[in-house]
Protein backbone atom coordinates (compact mmCIF):
# COMPACT_ATOMS: atom_id res chain seq x y z
CA UNK A 1 0.00 0.00 0.00
CA UNK A 2 1.18 3.39 -0.40
CA UNK A 3 1.64 5.73 2.75
CA UNK A 4 0.23 8.78 1.73
CA UNK A 5 -0.78 10.01 5.55
CA UNK A 6 1.71 12.99 5.29
CA UNK A 7 -0.02 14.18 2.24
CA UNK A 8 -3.79 13.58 3.56
CA UNK A 9 -2.94 15.29 7.02
CA UNK A 10 -1.74 18.53 4.71
CA UNK A 11 -4.72 18.73 2.49
CA UNK A 12 -6.82 18.15 5.92
CA UNK A 13 -5.85 20.91 7.45
CA UNK A 14 -5.11 23.12 4.15
CA UNK A 15 -8.71 22.07 3.94
CA UNK A 16 -9.61 23.26 7.64
CA UNK A 17 -7.51 26.60 7.20
CA UNK A 18 -9.84 27.68 4.50
CA UNK A 19 -13.58 26.60 4.97
CA UNK A 20 -16.15 27.70 2.34
CA UNK A 21 -20.06 27.30 3.13
CA UNK A 22 -22.55 25.54 0.56
CA UNK A 23 -22.46 26.39 -3.01
CA UNK A 24 -19.40 28.92 -2.15
CA UNK A 25 -16.88 26.08 -2.02
CA UNK A 26 -14.79 27.49 -5.00
CA UNK A 27 -11.37 27.22 -3.31
CA UNK A 28 -12.05 23.86 -2.04
CA UNK A 29 -13.13 22.92 -5.53
CA UNK A 30 -10.26 23.82 -7.21
CA UNK A 31 -8.24 22.13 -4.70
CA UNK A 32 -9.70 19.09 -5.33
CA UNK A 33 -9.77 19.19 -9.02
CA UNK A 34 -6.13 20.21 -9.02
CA UNK A 35 -5.26 16.93 -6.90
CA UNK A 36 -6.94 14.80 -9.04
CA UNK A 37 -6.00 16.25 -12.51
CA UNK A 38 -2.47 15.56 -11.33
CA UNK A 39 -3.11 11.95 -10.95
CA UNK A 40 -4.64 11.75 -14.41
CA UNK A 41 -8.28 11.63 -13.55
CA UNK A 42 -10.70 12.71 -15.88
CA UNK A 43 -11.87 15.89 -13.96
CA UNK A 44 -15.59 17.06 -14.41
CA UNK A 45 -16.56 20.39 -12.42
CA UNK A 46 -20.33 21.75 -11.63
CA UNK A 47 -21.58 22.33 -8.74
CA UNK A 48 -19.48 19.89 -7.42
CA UNK A 49 -16.15 17.71 -8.45
CA UNK A 50 -16.87 14.47 -10.36
CA UNK A 51 -13.21 12.40 -10.54
CA UNK A 52 -13.38 8.96 -13.07
CA UNK A 53 -10.87 6.44 -12.61
CA UNK A 54 -11.22 3.30 -15.30
CA UNK A 55 -9.24 0.38 -15.02
CA UNK A 56 -9.66 -2.78 -16.99
CA UNK A 57 -12.47 -3.73 -18.61
CA UNK A 58 -15.69 -4.23 -16.77
CA UNK A 59 -18.55 -2.29 -17.38
CA UNK A 60 -19.38 -1.70 -13.73
CA UNK A 61 -19.07 1.36 -11.76
CA UNK A 62 -19.52 2.58 -8.19
CA UNK A 63 -19.43 6.12 -6.49
CA UNK A 64 -17.66 7.30 -3.42
CA UNK A 65 -18.96 10.57 -2.39
CA UNK A 66 -17.70 13.13 0.39
CA UNK A 67 -18.96 16.47 0.93
CA UNK A 68 -17.16 19.63 0.82
CA UNK A 69 -19.01 22.53 2.40
CA UNK A 70 -18.35 24.20 6.28
CA UNK A 71 -20.31 25.62 8.78
CA UNK A 72 -21.05 29.40 9.84
CA UNK A 73 -19.15 28.47 13.22
CA UNK A 74 -16.64 30.59 15.35
CA UNK A 75 -14.11 27.79 15.66
CA UNK A 76 -12.83 27.85 19.47
CA UNK A 77 -10.23 25.66 19.33
CA UNK A 78 -6.55 25.83 19.24
CA UNK A 79 -4.47 24.29 16.89
CA UNK A 80 -1.88 25.56 13.96
CA UNK A 81 -4.59 25.03 11.89
CA UNK A 82 -7.37 26.49 12.98
CA UNK A 83 -9.87 28.71 10.47
CA UNK A 84 -8.46 31.57 8.95
CA UNK A 85 -12.18 32.55 7.83
CA UNK A 86 -13.70 34.58 10.37
CA UNK A 87 -17.60 32.83 11.49
CA UNK A 88 -16.71 29.33 9.35
CA UNK A 89 -15.25 26.23 10.64
CA UNK A 90 -15.28 22.65 9.68
CA UNK A 91 -17.02 21.87 12.19
CA UNK A 92 -18.66 18.32 10.40
CA UNK A 93 -15.59 17.09 9.56
CA UNK A 94 -16.22 17.32 5.65
CA UNK A 95 -12.28 18.30 5.80
CA UNK A 96 -11.34 14.82 6.45
CA UNK A 97 -14.09 13.09 4.40
CA UNK A 98 -12.25 14.98 1.15
CA UNK A 99 -9.19 14.04 2.72
CA UNK A 100 -9.86 10.28 2.98
CA UNK A 101 -11.44 10.06 -0.56
CA UNK A 102 -8.67 11.95 -2.11
CA UNK A 103 -6.12 9.75 -0.16
CA UNK A 104 -8.17 6.36 -2.49
CA UNK A 105 -7.53 8.23 -5.66
CA UNK A 106 -3.89 8.87 -5.08
CA UNK A 107 -4.18 5.03 -3.53
CA UNK A 108 -5.75 3.52 -7.04
CA UNK A 109 -4.05 5.46 -9.28
CA UNK A 110 -0.81 4.04 -8.02
CA UNK A 111 -2.12 0.55 -7.54
CA UNK A 112 -5.42 -0.10 -9.37
CA UNK A 113 -6.35 -3.25 -8.55
CA UNK A 114 -9.98 -3.16 -9.79
CA UNK A 115 -12.08 -3.69 -12.72
CA UNK A 116 -14.45 -0.98 -13.68
CA UNK A 117 -15.06 2.74 -13.25
CA UNK A 118 -14.77 4.27 -9.87
CA UNK A 119 -16.58 7.84 -9.75
CA UNK A 120 -15.50 10.12 -7.07
CA UNK A 121 -17.96 12.45 -6.15
CA UNK A 122 -17.37 15.78 -4.20
CA UNK A 123 -20.55 16.84 -3.34
CA UNK A 124 -21.47 21.03 -2.01
CA UNK A 125 -23.89 21.89 0.68
CA UNK A 126 -24.32 18.73 2.54
CA UNK A 127 -25.38 20.67 5.44
CA UNK A 128 -28.31 22.35 3.98
CA UNK A 129 -29.21 19.07 1.82
CA UNK A 130 -28.91 20.85 -1.21
CA UNK A 131 -25.97 19.46 -2.87
CA UNK A 132 -26.76 15.82 -3.86
CA UNK A 133 -30.29 17.06 -5.67
CA UNK A 134 -28.37 20.15 -7.27
CA UNK A 135 -25.61 17.43 -8.77
CA UNK A 136 -28.44 15.12 -10.00
CA UNK A 137 -30.29 17.98 -11.22
CA UNK A 138 -27.42 19.14 -13.30
CA UNK A 139 -27.54 15.65 -14.67
CA UNK A 140 -24.67 13.60 -12.74
CA UNK A 141 -26.77 10.37 -12.73
CA UNK A 142 -26.31 10.40 -17.03
CA UNK A 143 -23.27 11.76 -17.51
CA UNK A 144 -21.86 9.37 -14.49
CA UNK A 145 -23.88 6.40 -14.31
CA UNK A 146 -23.20 3.97 -11.58
CA UNK A 147 -24.61 0.73 -9.80
CA UNK A 148 -23.95 1.71 -6.27
CA UNK A 149 -23.21 4.64 -4.07
CA UNK A 150 -21.35 5.03 -0.69
CA UNK A 151 -20.86 7.75 1.38
CA UNK A 152 -18.96 7.75 4.89
CA UNK A 153 -19.19 10.39 7.94
CA UNK A 154 -17.38 10.44 11.31
CA UNK A 155 -19.06 9.99 13.94
CA UNK A 156 -17.30 11.43 17.56
CA UNK A 157 -17.65 9.39 20.46
CA UNK A 158 -17.25 6.10 18.77
CA UNK A 159 -14.04 4.45 18.78
CA UNK A 160 -11.48 5.49 16.36
CA UNK A 161 -12.13 3.32 13.24
CA UNK A 162 -15.27 1.53 13.97
CA UNK A 163 -17.62 1.16 11.46
CA UNK A 164 -21.26 1.01 12.01
CA UNK A 165 -23.92 0.86 9.51
CA UNK A 166 -27.31 -0.81 8.75
CA UNK A 167 -29.94 -2.08 6.22
CA UNK A 168 -32.70 0.09 5.79
CA UNK A 169 -33.58 3.44 7.50
CA UNK A 170 -29.92 4.99 9.05
CA UNK A 171 -30.99 8.76 8.94
CA UNK A 172 -33.77 10.35 9.88
CA UNK A 173 -35.54 12.99 7.87
CA UNK A 174 -35.57 16.88 8.46
CA UNK A 175 -38.80 19.10 7.80
CA UNK A 176 -38.54 22.80 8.56
CA UNK A 177 -41.82 24.29 9.84
CA UNK A 178 -42.94 28.15 10.42
CA UNK A 179 -45.90 28.99 11.86
CA UNK A 180 -47.14 32.61 11.69
CA UNK A 181 -50.05 33.97 13.80
CA UNK A 182 -51.88 37.13 13.05
CA UNK A 183 -54.06 38.45 16.12
CA UNK A 184 -54.65 42.11 17.59
CA UNK A 185 -51.66 43.80 19.62
CA UNK A 186 -52.96 46.34 22.01
CA UNK A 187 -51.95 47.63 25.66
CA UNK A 188 -50.23 45.57 27.79
CA UNK A 189 -52.74 46.44 30.43
CA UNK A 190 -55.88 45.77 28.78
CA UNK A 191 -55.63 42.01 27.33
CA UNK A 192 -58.95 41.55 27.22
CA UNK A 193 -59.30 44.14 24.02
CA UNK A 194 -56.86 42.48 21.80
CA UNK A 195 -55.97 38.70 20.59
CA UNK A 196 -52.35 38.63 22.21
CA UNK A 197 -50.29 36.37 19.61
CA UNK A 198 -47.53 35.41 22.52
CA UNK A 199 -50.46 33.43 24.27
CA UNK A 200 -51.57 31.95 21.57
CA UNK A 201 -47.94 31.02 20.49
CA UNK A 202 -47.13 29.41 23.29
CA UNK A 203 -50.71 27.33 23.47
CA UNK A 204 -49.29 25.89 19.78
CA UNK A 205 -46.26 24.93 21.51
CA UNK A 206 -47.31 23.21 24.42
CA UNK A 207 -49.99 21.13 21.95
CA UNK A 208 -47.74 20.81 19.18
CA UNK A 209 -45.94 18.28 21.71
CA UNK A 210 -48.50 15.82 22.24
CA UNK A 211 -47.73 15.01 18.50
CA UNK A 212 -44.84 12.95 18.83
CA UNK A 213 -46.37 11.32 22.19
CA UNK A 214 -49.69 10.51 22.20
CA UNK A 215 -50.17 10.82 18.12
CA UNK A 216 -47.65 8.63 16.85
CA UNK A 217 -46.57 5.15 17.57
CA UNK A 218 -44.33 4.88 20.58
CA UNK A 219 -40.76 4.19 20.07
CA UNK A 220 -41.38 5.55 16.25
CA UNK A 221 -38.29 7.98 16.52
CA UNK A 222 -39.48 11.29 15.51
CA UNK A 223 -38.92 14.25 16.79
CA UNK A 224 -40.62 17.59 17.02
CA UNK A 225 -38.20 20.66 18.70
CA UNK A 226 -39.77 24.31 18.19
CA UNK A 227 -36.43 26.39 17.98
CA UNK A 228 -37.76 29.92 17.45
CA UNK A 229 -40.63 32.11 18.95
CA UNK A 230 -40.75 35.71 17.48
CA UNK A 231 -43.53 38.61 17.86
CA UNK A 232 -43.95 42.45 16.92
CA UNK A 233 -44.51 42.84 21.17
CA UNK A 234 -42.83 45.50 23.64
CA UNK A 235 -42.64 45.94 27.39
CA UNK A 236 -46.13 47.10 27.68
CA UNK A 237 -47.09 46.02 24.10
CA UNK A 238 -48.98 42.86 23.75
CA UNK A 239 -48.29 41.58 19.67
CA UNK A 240 -50.25 41.15 17.35
CA UNK A 241 -48.30 39.01 14.94
CA UNK A 242 -45.79 36.19 15.88
CA UNK A 243 -43.90 33.17 14.44
CA UNK A 244 -42.75 29.97 15.58
CA UNK A 245 -39.88 28.51 13.78
CA UNK A 246 -38.58 24.35 14.19
CA UNK A 247 -37.36 21.24 13.16
CA UNK A 248 -39.40 17.45 12.82
CA UNK A 249 -36.96 14.48 11.85
CA UNK A 250 -38.64 11.47 11.11
CA UNK A 251 -37.60 7.94 10.33
CA UNK A 252 -40.35 7.10 7.55
CA UNK A 253 -42.59 8.97 5.56
CA UNK A 254 -45.47 7.96 6.66
CA UNK A 255 -44.50 9.42 10.22
CA UNK A 256 -43.64 12.33 7.94
CA UNK A 257 -46.64 13.14 6.32
CA UNK A 258 -49.12 12.55 9.67
CA UNK A 259 -46.96 15.03 11.38
CA UNK A 260 -47.59 17.37 9.31
CA UNK A 261 -51.20 16.34 9.08
CA UNK A 262 -51.44 17.05 13.21
CA UNK A 263 -49.56 19.85 13.18
CA UNK A 264 -51.88 21.55 10.47
CA UNK A 265 -55.00 20.65 12.54
CA UNK A 266 -53.47 21.98 15.96
CA UNK A 267 -53.27 25.36 13.91
CA UNK A 268 -56.71 25.44 12.84
CA UNK A 269 -58.29 24.48 15.82
CA UNK A 270 -56.56 27.41 18.24
CA UNK A 271 -57.15 29.71 15.63
CA UNK A 272 -60.68 29.18 15.34
CA UNK A 273 -60.88 29.16 19.23
CA UNK A 274 -58.80 32.40 19.62
CA UNK A 275 -60.48 34.35 16.69
CA UNK A 276 -56.49 34.66 14.68
CA UNK A 277 -55.06 33.57 11.57
CA UNK A 278 -52.60 30.92 11.04
CA UNK A 279 -50.26 30.34 8.23
CA UNK A 280 -48.69 26.98 8.34
CA UNK A 281 -45.64 25.48 5.86
CA UNK A 282 -44.01 22.59 6.16
CA UNK A 283 -40.68 22.17 3.85
CA UNK A 284 -38.65 18.47 3.88
CA UNK A 285 -35.22 19.19 2.98
CA UNK A 286 -34.12 16.00 3.66
CA UNK A 287 -35.73 12.86 3.00
CA UNK A 288 -34.84 9.66 5.14
CA UNK A 289 -31.54 8.02 4.12
CA UNK A 290 -32.28 4.30 3.46
CA UNK A 291 -29.68 1.53 2.85
CA UNK A 292 -29.74 -1.22 0.56
CA UNK A 293 -28.93 -4.67 1.58
CA UNK A 294 -25.91 -5.67 -0.90
CA UNK A 295 -23.87 -2.64 -0.29
CA UNK A 296 -24.51 -2.82 3.35
CA UNK A 297 -23.06 -6.74 3.08
CA UNK A 298 -20.02 -5.36 1.21
CA UNK A 299 -19.16 -2.49 3.88
CA UNK A 300 -19.10 -5.20 6.66
CA UNK A 301 -17.26 -7.66 4.80
CA UNK A 302 -14.67 -5.16 3.97
CA UNK A 303 -14.44 -3.87 7.44
CA UNK A 304 -14.33 -7.32 8.83
CA UNK A 305 -11.59 -8.52 6.25
CA UNK A 306 -9.58 -5.23 7.18
CA UNK A 307 -9.92 -5.84 11.01
CA UNK A 308 -12.09 -2.72 12.09
CA UNK A 309 -14.31 -2.99 15.22
CA UNK A 310 -17.89 -3.32 12.87
CA UNK A 311 -21.16 -2.86 13.72
CA UNK A 312 -23.92 -4.29 11.22
CA UNK A 313 -27.15 -3.00 12.66
CA UNK A 314 -26.46 0.05 14.59
CA UNK A 315 -29.68 2.20 15.88
CA UNK A 316 -30.69 4.77 12.78
CA UNK A 317 -29.24 8.00 13.61
CA UNK A 318 -31.58 11.31 14.33
CA UNK A 319 -29.69 13.22 12.32
CA UNK A 320 -30.04 13.99 8.72
CA UNK A 321 -28.25 13.22 5.72
CA UNK A 322 -27.95 14.40 2.13
CA UNK A 323 -26.95 10.86 1.08
CA UNK A 324 -29.88 10.30 1.04
CA UNK A 325 -30.77 12.01 -2.51
CA UNK A 326 -28.43 9.65 -3.93
CA UNK A 327 -29.55 6.69 -2.45
CA UNK A 328 -32.98 6.94 -2.59
CA UNK A 329 -31.81 7.08 -6.49
CA UNK A 330 -29.30 3.74 -6.96
CA UNK A 331 -28.69 1.42 -4.76
CA UNK A 332 -26.22 2.60 -1.68
CA UNK A 333 -24.48 2.62 1.67
CA UNK A 334 -24.03 5.36 4.31
CA UNK A 335 -21.89 4.49 7.01
CA UNK A 336 -20.11 5.78 10.18
CA UNK A 337 -16.60 5.67 10.88
CA UNK A 338 -15.55 6.38 14.98
CA UNK A 339 -13.44 9.90 14.69
CA UNK A 340 -12.30 8.64 18.35
CA UNK A 341 -13.67 8.68 22.33
CA UNK A 342 -11.44 11.42 23.66
CA UNK A 343 -10.44 14.90 23.95
CA UNK A 344 -11.70 17.28 20.84
CA UNK A 345 -12.20 14.19 18.55
CA UNK A 346 -14.84 13.03 20.98
CA UNK A 347 -16.74 16.85 20.98
CA UNK A 348 -20.44 16.52 19.57
CA UNK A 349 -20.52 17.66 15.41
CA UNK A 350 -21.47 21.15 14.85
CA UNK A 351 -19.19 22.09 17.91
CA UNK A 352 -16.87 24.98 18.22
CA UNK A 353 -14.24 22.91 19.14
CA UNK A 354 -14.72 19.85 17.85
CA UNK A 355 -11.82 18.82 15.27
CA UNK A 356 -11.30 15.49 12.90
CA UNK A 357 -8.97 13.21 14.14
CA UNK A 358 -6.15 13.08 11.60
CA UNK A 359 -5.48 9.46 12.99
CA UNK A 360 -8.17 8.37 11.05
CA UNK A 361 -6.93 9.25 7.33
CA UNK A 362 -5.29 6.24 6.44
CA UNK A 363 -8.08 4.07 8.11
CA UNK A 364 -10.70 5.31 5.93
CA UNK A 365 -8.57 5.78 2.37
CA UNK A 366 -7.45 1.76 3.41
CA UNK A 367 -11.41 1.19 3.60
CA UNK A 368 -12.15 2.95 0.49
CA UNK A 369 -9.80 1.38 -1.80
CA UNK A 370 -10.36 -1.85 0.17
CA UNK A 371 -14.34 -1.07 -0.94
CA UNK A 372 -13.54 -0.46 -4.47
CA UNK A 373 -11.43 -4.40 -4.83
CA UNK A 374 -14.13 -5.71 -3.14
CA UNK A 375 -16.90 -4.58 -5.46
CA UNK A 376 -14.87 -4.17 -8.81
CA UNK A 377 -13.16 -7.56 -8.30
CA UNK A 378 -9.94 -8.29 -11.48
CA UNK A 379 -10.97 -11.47 -12.64
CA UNK A 380 -8.36 -13.79 -11.66
CA UNK A 381 -6.64 -16.15 -14.89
Amino acid sequence: MVDNTKILTALRHNFHQFPELGFCEDQTKCTIANFLNDLDFEVYEGCGVVGVLRNGTSSRSIGLRADMDALPITERSVHDYVSQREGVMHACGHDGHMAMLLGAAQKLTKSPNFDGTVVFIFQPNEEHGLGAKAMIDEGFLEKHPIDEVYGIHNLPGAPIGQISTRTGLICSSESLFEIKIKGQGGHASMPHLGQDTITVGAEIIQALQTVVSRKLTPGCGAVLSVTEFFTDGQRNVLPGHASLKGDVRARSKQDRDQIEGFMQQICKGIEISHNVTTKFTFDTQFIETINSAEPVNAVVRVSDALGLETISNREPMSFSEDFAHFSNAIPGCFLLLGNGSKGKNARPLHSSDYDFNDDLLPIGSDFWTALVADRLPLVKG
